[in-house]
């Protein structure tokens, strides 16, 4: 196995969870093009158009803070190895790994979606997150535009949201979200996993450099969007060591909260993320994969709802209690924001725009 320039997972294989029938070689001797011709060429993207017939996504995880949620696109571009989305694309006969950072999918009617649902008498204006399973401000946001488009309807509706993003590119819609900000009815967290630019290249390889992320943090805050960030994920050995320097960097930059995650590696994340250790950390890949385990009680990955987002063990626990002390000596903690949703109004169906 190879790490591809610019992509995170360093294999393709299919999922075997669904008995999906596995693609072999032919024999033909385009299957041995690379050793006659060289390397082969950079991966490009991919993005095919999505139809749903709905767009909010309904959980009642007790791990979660909200009920509702949007994914304007499916796959992410960012190619974040640790991302507990990745086994998604097996849905789609398509691999966890480098099909679902170079195949993606936009679903280019997500507005109009939210819209309609909207307009049901039974719609609970509760917030609506974003960025829950894929980033939506990936590259590709930067030509379909779909996550602004489904703020529009937000802010005409006085709709509340949480956006979670791991891009500097949420600042070009820094008019809409001050708009909901002057309401009480948005919230944003970006993700800064790492500081060193090394690491994050490595974890993150097309998410933007953390010093825009952290210029982002300031950007909002002095816009009077509220703002936090999130540690996430946390990877013993990797990037644990930088605790302390995150949430002061952030906090320094004007957030209002920092939060964390212990690495999760559900289904065919695991794998995946073994080999991209292989690749990138072989001299400690052992070290990283058993403090993983001591944190998920032997297993690669625990998907008990209550322990699979705190760990377990004394890894975990010192990870606690360092996060707690940073965040304490940073002078952040305070009461947790809550959107207003009383603002909610139902838009205006067709019909009554011409009247």
């Amino acid at each position: 196995m190879t790490a591809h320039k610019g992509r995170g997972a360093t294999s393709n294989g299919e999922s075997r969870r669904f008995n999906l029938p596995e693609r072999q070689a032919d024999g033909d001797w385009l299957d041995a093009s690379e050793a006659i011709d060289g390397e082969a060429p950079r991966l490009r993207t991919e993005v095919s158009v999505e139809h749903p017939r709905t767009i909010i996504a309904r959980n009642q995880s007790p791990d979660i803070a909200f009920s509702q949620s949007i994914n304007a696109y499916r796959g992410c571009e960012h190619g974040c190895i640790y991302c507990f989305a990745r086994p998604t694309h097996a849905y789609h006969d398509l691999s966890p790994g480098l099909d679902f950072e170079t195949k993606l999918f936009a679903k280019p009617d997500a507005a109009r979606l939210l819209r309609t649902e909207l307009m049901k008498k039974g719609h609970v204006a509760s917030p609506i997150a974003m960025g829950t399973n894929t980033d939506p401000y990936q590259p590709i946001e930067k030509d379909w535009r779909i996550t602004r488009e489904v703020l529009e309807v937000l802010a005409e509706t006085r709709h509340p949201t949480f956006i979670t993003t791991k891009s500097d590119r949420i600042l070009r819609d820094i008019d809409l979200l001050a708009d909901l900000a002057r309401d009480n009815l948005v919230a944003v967290m970006i993700s800064v996993t790492s500081l060193d630019p090394k690491i994050a290249r490595t974890l993150e390889p097309r998410a933007p450099h953390p010093d825009r992320r952290v210029a982002a943090i300031a950007r909002l805050a002095e816009a009077g969007i509220p703002v936090s960030a999130n540690m996430s994920p946390i990877v013993p050995a990797i990037n644990d060591h930088e605790i302390e320097s995150v949430v002061a960097r952030v906090a320094a930059a004007g957030a209002r909260d920092v939060n964390y995650i212990l690495v999760r590696l559900p289904h065919e994340v695991a794998p995946l993320f073994r080999a991209w250790l292989a690749e990138h950390y072989p001299e400690r890949a052992g070290k990283v994969m058993a403090m993983i385990r001591d944190i998920r009680g032997g297993r690669d990955n625990d998907p008990n709802f209550g322990s699979r987002m705190k760990g377990q063990g004394v890894w975990a626990d010192l990870i606690r209690t360092r996060f707690r002390r940073a965040r304490r000596q940073a002078g952040l903690g305070g009461e947790p924001l809550t959107l207003r949703s009383d603002l909610f109004r139902p838009p205006e169906g067709a019909q009554m725009r011409l009247l």
